[in-house]
């Protein structure tokens, strides 16, 4: 009798339980690697953030070689200034645009009339790559100009070096350039485009780095101002006598009606902010000897509030 063996033959491959190890495997190195290609592109990030802010430095260096003085931090008749699309409001980022090698930015704006009126605005929703930081999502400007070291609108005694109709010399740096902050980052970007020179190019140390700007209600209603990524700003004044009546008429526009603002309303449109960033635990700014720095949130508030002051003469030292 012969007894027939079955010849079993073995087919190579993956079983079920080998194929769960190979894909766990697979899902934890992804997951250990995602983080490090993060911090990779955000180290990116923050080097071409430290750029930008280092070109607005040159900028401002050579407009103040140029014409002996920085250039005001805002234009306009009186003061002081509310965040609001009403008055000349011609900011320190228009003067310093040829210095940028934006030139054919500066001549598009015509300096007869206002930030506001139709004719400036497609130069207000032109978009200035230096003045975006790459880690931010908002379309405003992402650097703005120190005009304070405390809360107080922006006005003509401010301590700051950019602030209204100012002409800060040399000799007025009485703290020395590497110890005063020109420009900063601001993560809310303001809402009036980087044309105005409000709270959307100019901010104070009177609050701690990356904590909640005390006008952002203002900023949130500001939203009506900008549709889909465009600039608007109502009707809008052709004629300079309107354009230069100044903050001091407490109005805004609406429709053909002119609405006095409350207490209260001027109270908030009159709240500048601080500096914050997209960035982790602190932002960048340039100080007056074109230096780029990254101070921490967990600097001490008092060393920030003398790094806005130009001219408190407080020994800082190390920080």
């Amino acid at each position: 009798m012969f007894i027939r063996h079955r010849i079993q033959r073995h087919q190579s491959g993956f079983v079920l339980i080998e194929l769960i190890t190979v894909i766990a495997v697979i899902a934890i190195l992804i997951a250990l690697l995602l983080p490090a290609v993060q911090q990779a592109r955000e180290a990116a990030r923050r080097a071409t953030c430290k750029n930008n802010l280092s070109q607005i430095g040159v900028a401002l260096q050579n407009y103040q070689m140029a014409h002996m003085v920085l250039p005001p931090g805002t234009v306009n008749t009186q003061g002081p200034i509310l965040n609001q699309p009403k008055g000349y409001h011609v900011s320190w980022v228009i003067q310093i645009l040829p210095l940028l090698d934006e030139r054919a930015a500066y001549l598009s704006y015509d300096f007869k009339f206002g930030v506001y009126a139709p004719i400036n605005m497609k130069t207000a929703n032109y978009f200035l790559p230096c003045l975006q930081c790459p880690s931010s999502a908002s379309i405003g400007a992402s650097y703005v100009g120190c005009h304070n070291d405390t809360e107080v609108p922006i006005d003509v005694d401010n301590n700051g070096v950019l602030f209204l109709n100012s002409s800060i010399r040399e000799k007025d740096l009485k703290d020395g350039r590497s110890y005063t902050i020109f420009v900063g980052e601001s993560n809310d970007g303001g809402f009036l485009s980087w044309t105005s020179g409000t709270s959307s190019t100019l901010r104070n140390m009177g609050t701690e780095i990356n904590h909640v700007s005390p006008n952002q209600t203002a900023f949130n209603q500001g939203q009506r101002f900008n549709y889909n990524n465009q600039y608007r700003f109502g009707d809008g004044t052709d004629n300079l006598v309107d354009l230069f009546d100044g903050p001091d008429s407490s109005s805004e526009k609406s429709g053909s009606n002119t609405e006095k603002l409350t207490p209260e309303q001027r109270k908030l449109l009159l709240q500048v902010g601080g500096f914050s960033s997209s960035h982790t635990d602190g932002a960048h700014f340039c100080l007056g000897d074109g230096s780029v720095r990254y101070i921490s949130q967990k600097t001490d508030f008092s060393i920030l509030q003398n790094l806005a002051n130009r001219h408190d003469s407080n020994l800082i030292g190390e920080y």
